[in-house]
């Protein structure tokens, strides 16, 4: 008993010795706060004002001049608040318990329309020694209601066909077409329509070149034209929607595509002077009579047909509008008033060619000496078309040895060695030329040296300081992905994943890879994802299938999946994206 009683005094006086030497403290474990738990933050709309609120733990502080209040969404705005007297704690200004700051809401409204997003940012420390990461919390909050033009910019310039028919699904068929006549206007103002301005220019000069009684009005020549371009963009958009078939990647075929580029170089031959295109005197007598007077004067069917054509071919831009308009078609089956919203886009995006026609018919010039000079211009861009069309299936090095053909051509049409004097004003028209001159020169270097690009002709030559693209550059890995094999390739990642759908006959896809895809900013956010690129040109049964799969139309599109591998259809991106708007989105992306 005795024994058992000075041991347990023995290990009394160890544990006291123990503890009252300072080792205790060893074996606790310092504990701190998380910053959920050390700054709770809330912030609540009421009566006009936003109240933000920071509760700070005790012995919390948080530095003055690390606080900032912005709006992130729908654009970024830094906000001028009124903070309170901070107070001083070894040598800096800090705010302590709580913290609370009002914001005006008719102060945020006034810089921003529709919803927004607030964020707030700041930093602080424990007076146990431990600072924290900076930290920013973000609330959303409800605006001023958007004017009807102001919702539909959002819609689109957020670039997701998904929202596009979310936000028409519960409107009245009336109200659905007049906006998509508006977004057809304000797709007008893209490059898409760009192609197009040329081949009506031409058709309304030839029309000036002919007598009176055999010219046809060319405002009626541009609304045949539009109401030809709107009636494909309607069937194509339906066939589409119903079928799943993209018309117009079928017609990207290599032979089709050499025919209308043929067609071109012989109109651009006829501008030029070389010859003059009609039909035999004979076949003109005989039409004349089968049709009546409207249609006989001016080549109406011809210029309709040409119309057709145009939208299917020269001019496949798929945007954000045309891919939610078949998508809408697809999830409701609506195929009239699908049709009928693609017709009303169509007639929208022809405005500038109305007007042209409206402009041509009231100021157009007398014909004389100007209009050789205007058609020679109309033949070098009909050309330009045609060389766009063969680029889409030609080698990169073939593709910019025509166009230096083209510049070095139009420098020597310009007379850029012809030397005159007092030739006053056409001394900067050479000028001109010579810079024509110096591009295709720097363009047919670099065909011969293998560089694949008109904005950097000397890549080859200055490869260490070149942008590196984005994404791989054997192009044949691009090709052959089904569904499966892109959803093993999601699964593997470990990291959020973007997907490029695109193909080689896509203007908007070579200027993401060309201009976005290289940028910085963007380079810099994509280094947190898994970067996939899948080719369509080939528009094989697979390839139909993946389209199939996320409800997308066209190229170029880009998808999303996060770290769960959970596709993010309202991430979608449809058509060409700046590089600080996608470099803003793959930031979002990846929260």
């Amino acid at each position: 008993m005795n024994n058992i009683v000075k041991k347990l005094l023995l290990v009394s006086l160890l544990l006291s010795t123990f503890v009252f030497g300072g080792f205790g403290d060893a074996l606790k474990k310092q504990k701190f706060l998380s910053p959920d738990e050390a700054f709770q933050t809330t912030a609540v709309m009421k009566d006009g004002m936003i109240e933000t609120k920071i509760n700070m733990a005790d012995k919390i502080h948080i530095y003055e001049d690390s606080l900032h209040y912005r709006i992130i969404s729908p654009k970024t705005v830094e906000l001028s608040v009124t903070k309170p007297t901070p107070k001083e704690f070894d040598g800096d200004k800090v705010y302590e318990k709580e913290l609370v700051i009002t914001l005006p809401t008719k102060e945020i409204e006034s810089k921003v329309a529709g919803d927004y997003t607030l964020e707030i940012e700041f930093q602080g420390c424990s007076d146990k020694g431990i600072c924290y990461q900076p930290i920013k919390k973000t609330f959303q909050f409800k605006g001023a209601e958007l004017g009807m033009i102001d919702k539909i910019s959002a819609v689109v310039k957020e670039g997701n066909p998904k929202k596009i028919v979310d936000f028409f699904l519960h409107e009245s068929p009336i109200f659905i077409i007049l906006i998509f006549l508006v977004l057809g206007i304000l797709i007008s103002l893209t490059p898409c329509i760009f192609p197009m301005i040329p081949i009506l220019s031409s058709i309304i000069m030839a029309q000036e070149g002919k007598d009176e009684s055999q010219k046809s009005n060319p405002f009626l020549i541009s609304l045949v034209y539009v109401l030809a371009m709107a009636v494909t963009y309607a069937i194509v958009g339906v066939i589409a929607g119903i079928s799943g078939i993209d018309v117009g990647a079928a017609l990207q075929n290599p032979w089709i595509l050499t025919i209308f580029a043929a067609i071109f170089v012989a109109l651009a031959l006829s501008l030029f002077g070389y010859y003059e295109i009609g039909l035999p005197a004979s076949w003109q007598s005989k039409l004349t009579k089968a049709s009546d007077e409207a249609q006989g004067k001016g080549g109406i069917i011809g210029t309709a047909i040409m119309g057709f054509f145009s939208a299917l071919i020269v001019g496949p831009c798929v945007t954000p509008p045309l891919g939610g308009a078949v998508l809408f078609i697809t999830l409701t089956g609506n195929a009239v008033l699908g049709g009928f919203a693609l017709f009303a886009m169509g007639l929208g995006m022809g405005l500038p060619l109305l007007v042209i026609g409206l402009g041509a018919g009231k100021f157009m010039p007398k014909p004389g000496g100007w209009m050789t000079r205007v058609s020679q211009v109309f033949g070098v861009t009909m050309l330009a078309v045609a060389i766009a069309m063969l680029g889409r299936f030609l080698p990169e090095g073939l593709t910019l040895f025509l166009w230096a053909l083209l510049f070095m051509g139009v420098a020597l049409f310009m007379g850029v060695f012809e030397s005159k004097e007092y030739e006053g004003a056409n001394k900067l028209f050479r000028l001109l030329g010579l810079v024509f001159l110096l591009y295709g020169v720097s363009l047919f270097v670099g065909s011969i040296s293998g560089a694949n690009s008109m904005f950097r002709p000397f890549s080859k030559f200055t490869s260490g300081v070149t942008v590196a693209s984005a994404v791989v550059e054997d192009k044949s890995g691009h090709l052959g992905y089904s569904i499966e094999r892109l959803m093993k390739e999601v699964k593997a990642s470990d990291k959020p994943v973007v997907v490029d759908f695109g193909k080689d006959s896509c203007t908007a896809c070579t200027e993401l890879e060309e201009i976005t895809f290289p940028h910085p900013l963007v380079k810099e956010q994509l280094k947190n994802f898994t970067f996939i690129k899948i080719d369509l040109t080939k528009n094989t049964e697979d390839d139909k299938a993946l389209l199939k799969k996320f409800e997308l139309f066209g190229t170029p599109n880009i998808i999303f999946f996060d770290k769960e591998n959970n596709y993010l259809a309202d991430k979608t991106l449809v058509g060409f994206i700046k590089p600080e708007v996608f470099a803003k989105h793959l930031k979002s992306v990846a929260k």
